[in-house]
């Protein structure tokens, strides 16, 4: 068996998400994903898709390349979540930076003219290797190599606002997970 994966790379960069809810089992009242991408077809760059009750439940993009924002809701980001495959949603410029040591805590911060957007992970749990290929199963067109790294605490905050919710823990193959990761040194492949 060959080391080397057969089909073709599409992105490589990091996906950190926060999905909070009142409880397990309970809807989501936060989703926010998080992209620093390294490498894809638009460019390098940052984007985050979020909604909560501090956007009146309406789906938010922000980002310093908006093509690159348009390819993800058009491929791996529309897959993930069908709801932010909308390209008539509008993006919001902005600037990104980061902070923290993924040891112990991960806060990455979003600003735009008139926003404020903090992202925080913590409490973080042993990270897992998750190695997929495309279309298996057949609904999922994309195939993913990614270190994901549980959160049992995470916040997000917008211009001051906490978003309501918390993170729910939860298991992935046999081991403990949670709704909310960073996922870091994430590359996403299509079938050759």
């Amino acid at each position: 068996m060959s080391a080397t994966d057969p089909n073709r790379v599409i992105l490589t960069g990091e996906n950190p998400f926060i999905r909070l809810s009142a409880g397990e089992g309970a809807p989501e009242t936060c989703a926010a994903s998080f992209w620093r991408i390294l490498f894809c077809p638009a460019g390098p760059g940052h984007v985050l898709y979020y909604k909560s009750e501090t956007t009146n439940d309406q789906w938010r993009i922000y980002s310093d390349n908006i093509a690159m924002a348009r390819w993800l809701q058009n491929t791996v980001q529309g897959m993930l979540n069908a709801e932010t495959a909308d390209i008539g949603l509008p993006v919001t410029e902005a600037e990104f930076s980061k902070s923290g040591d993924p040891a112990y805590f991960w806060t990455e911060t979003i600003l735009s003219a008139d926003e404020e957007i903090t992202m925080t992970w913590h409490d973080l749990g042993d990270p897992l290797l998750v190695h997929t290929a495309p279309n298996e199963p057949a609904e999922r067109r994309y195939g993913v190599c990614t270190v994901l790294i549980p959160a049992l605490g995470a916040r997000l905050v917008h211009n001051g606002v906490q978003a309501v919710g918390l993170p729910q823990a939860t298991e992935r193959d046999g081991r403990p997970f949670s709704t909310c990761a960073l996922a870091f040194s994430e590359s996403w492949t299509e079938a050759r």
